[in-house]
This record gives C-alpha cells, structure tokens and sequence, in this order.
C-alpha cells in the first residue's frame, strides 16, 4: 500500500490524470457560484493510487456542488446536469447547490460549499476540487490524511449524533467500500 500524504501529492495525482483535469475543466466553464467537485469523484482516485489498482474504480455519478442563496430549487440543479451533458454527455453528473441540502442533514444553513463538505457524512469523502484559471484549487476541512491512508471514519457532525451516527453507517454497509478496496480500515464507533 502506498500512502498520499499532502496536499501537492493529490493536485499532482489529479493532474495527471486527463479525464479527471476534463472533468474539472467541463465544470469550470459553467462559472457556478463556489463551485467543486466533491466525494467519489476525489476519493476513488486516490484509493485506487494508495491500493496499487491498475484500472480506474467506476464511480456512480461525479459530485458537483455549488453555493447560490438566490434559487435553490432542484430544477435548476437538474438544468446544470443537462448542461454538463451537453458538452460531456456520458458523465453521470450530479449538481447539488449547498445552499439547500442542510435540510437533508437536518443541520443550520450552510455559509458556503465548503461549510457543506464540512458536513459531508464520512471524514475521505468530505474533500472537494476545482480547476481556475489552469490551476488545482483543493477544499479539505479535515485535511487528506485518512483519505490517504484508506481510513474512513465519520465527520464529527455525523459522530455527534445519533440519527446521523445511523446514516453514516448504513452509507458504509451500502457503498461496500471494503469489497472494492479490501484492505480500508473502516471505523464504526
């Protein structure tokens, strides 16, 4: 196992990868409000590096989220989706304006895209990217090191309570994450 411990080793392992710098390109070019691209998309990559895997691990939709108080209604996620289809259309894109989805997690409205991935359920999934002006912009509240270790454990947001303590851990049995990428060190506290 091969461990990525900063911040450089990511930008660097996602700039060289063409299809991930096309995808962050294809984003960029809708101008979103705080945008990033989030989660899987970031996560897979880097397991994938650390466990040695020769071919990329399919990822079920690219995460793009954004921050705009002025229109938070899905149908306006949903035209986001088919815009990025447009230029890339065998992506699964999946837009979510962070300025909304403190309802899912039953939480205060969120200040930002970046307050959003703070409450992100799980500690390597909770970490964003994007591209500006040509260069790696990286959003990671609780640093990369347990990403590049193959640790998942839960957000403190997640932790701290019961309901969404639940939800963390139906994520886990859900995702299979260990089936992928055996050797994860999974964390259920």
């Amino acid at each position: 196992m091969r461990l990525l411990q900063t911040e450089e080793e990511l930008k660097s392992l996602i700039a060289a990868d063409d299809w991930m710098m096309n995808v962050l390109a294809t984003v960029e070019v809708l101008q979103l409000p705080d945008w990033w691209v989030c989660a899987g998309f970031i996560r897979s990559k880097v397991w994938d590096y650390i466990y040695e895997k020769e071919d990329r691990t399919p990822i079920a939709d690219i995460d793009v989220i954004y921050f705009d108080q002025c229109n938070v209604t899905e149908e306006v996620e949903k035209h986001y989706e088919q815009e990025l289809g447009k230029v890339s259309g065998n992506e699964p894109w999946s837009v979510k304006n962070q300025a909304r989805m403190h309802v899912i997690n039953g939480s205060e409205p969120y200040q930002s895209s970046l307050d959003g991935i703070f409450h992100f359920p799980e500690i390597p999934t909770a970490i964003g990217i994007k591209l500006t002006n040509g260069q790696l912009e990286l959003a990671a509240p609780y640093g990369i090191w347990q990403l590049g270790a193959g640790i998942v454990e839960p957000t403190p947001f997640f932790l701290e309570n019961k309901e969404r303590y639940t939800v963390y851990h139906q994520r886990i049995n859900h995702k299979q994450w260990h089936l992928i990428w055996p050797k994860l060190e999974i964390h259920l506290p």
